[in-house]
């Protein structure tokens, strides 16, 4: 108390105003931004396209956004290499927060068209390897090509250059193409993990499901990675994604891009950290932030706060 009146810190994270996200409009990554800006309750975020996941970080990068949606994995096809390689490389960032978006695709072509007339089918990567055995069944004569993302290959059967594309009921909804197939995902049930994306600040406070992301690397020795892995082990910490990347430096050596379970404020997963950054293994610390799937696994009993004080008072 000071003055009669009670002294109150807010732990949050500065709210930003701009922020770049992978364009064009109407792709899942603009949905996916769109839900993260809902969580910044009063705050007017302005979402601006980047032409690809690099332009939206450099924007962060050099401050003319205060931060960037990205798409970081997919339930069917794993890791968005590009993105966790601008993890690892360039001025570091940190994750803020995440979102779960469910990928539903459709197959969308200029109003009149019907199957028959489909001979070029554009997407994303990632679009087309979730949507190639419906092609291959349904669309067995047609051809696909890869665009830079699912919108702008709604765009370019708008403007005439594709016959079709498999992309967002948004992107259909944007650019006036009709539905020729819906649902026609490998997965009915699949799901990209997109990333708000931020230069390096005070992470948001712990809120007991949370997520700790790292980029760790080894020296390519016998052992060297079960080193770092009981590191978690030995304080209890569970692992949910462990993915590894080329240094680019030499062939065969790989940094390893990890999450696990817990806040950094939690003394296990502080004491891990100055662990790893002992062993010289730490290259990077991606962020602490809210889980918005699924549940974190607690630290074992013998890492809990409870079993920690009294250790640091030893």
């Amino acid at each position: 108390m000071r003055g009669g009146a009670r002294d109150t810190v807010l732990d949050v994270t500065p709210v930003p105003q701009r922020w770049a996200y992978l364009g064009p409009a109407g792709t899942f990554t603009e949905q996916a931004a769109t839900e993260l800006a809902g969580r910044f309750a009063g705050a007017a975020v302005e979402l601006t396209p980047a032409t690809s996941v690099t332009a939206a970080l450099a924007a962060v990068r050099s401050g003319e956004a205060a931060a960037a949606c990205v798409p970081l994995e997919n339930s069917v096809e794993g890791a968005v290499p590009l993105t966790h390689d601008e993890l690892t490389h360039g001025d570091p960032l940190l994750i803020a927060a995440e979102a779960y978006v469910p990928v539903t695709f459709q197959l969308l072509a200029r109003p009149g068209t019907v199957l028959a007339d489909v001979r070029i089918v554009g997407s994303h990567p990632h679009g087309l390897a979730q949507v190639r055995d419906w092609i291959a069944r349904e669309l067995p004569g047609a051809r696909t090509v890869v665009t830079d993302s699912t919108a702008s290959a709604a765009a370019a059967v708008a403007d005439g250059t594709l016959d079709a594309a498999a992309a967002a009921p948004v992107a259909g909804q944007r650019y006036g193409l009709a539905v020729l197939a819906d649902d026609i995902g490998l997965a009915r049930d699949a799901i990209t993990r997109f990333v708000l994306l931020q230069r390096p600040a005070r992470p948001p406070g712990p809120t007991g499901n949370d997520r700790t992301s790292m980029v760790l690397w080894v020296a390519n020795r016998p052992g060297t990675l079960l080193g770092l892995l009981s590191e978690f082990a030995g304080r209890g910490i569970n692992l949910t994604r462990l993915e590894s990347r080329p240094t680019r430096t030499r062939m065969g050596e790989y940094v390893f891009l990890v999450d696990a379970d817990g806040h950094i404020t939690d003394p296990a997963v502080a004491d891990v950290l100055a662990a790893l950054i002992r062993r010289g293994a730490l290259l990077r610390y991606l962020g602490s932030y809210p889980r918005m799937r699924g549940t974190s696994v607690p630290p074992a009993e013998f890492a809990s706060q409870d079993c920690y004080r009294p250790a640091e008072m030893a």
